[in-house]
């Protein structure tokens, strides 16, 4: 079973798909974008948790790195 908060693969022109529960959350240009979205999901200790392996799965390419693919 996977996180149920996905950090997809940076796009081609930059950012990161951002799923929760297998809803679209946004694109993010930073992780301060991916906490944004983690907040209106209501998970407010979001800062805390892009670095939970059992929360959060990072996708193709270096955790926190935002930068086009």
């Amino acid at each position: 079973m996977s996180a149920p908060i996905v950090i997809h693969r940076p796009s081609a022109t930059g950012g990161r798909r951002v799923t929760i529960r297998g809803q679209i959350a946004g694109l993010a240009r930073d992780d301060q974008d991916v906490v944004e979205f983690l907040r209106r999901a209501g998970l407010h200790d979001a800062e805390q948790l892009l670095d939970d392996s059992s929360l959060v799965e990072w996708r193709g390419g270096r955790a926190h790195w935002y930068e086009a693919a």
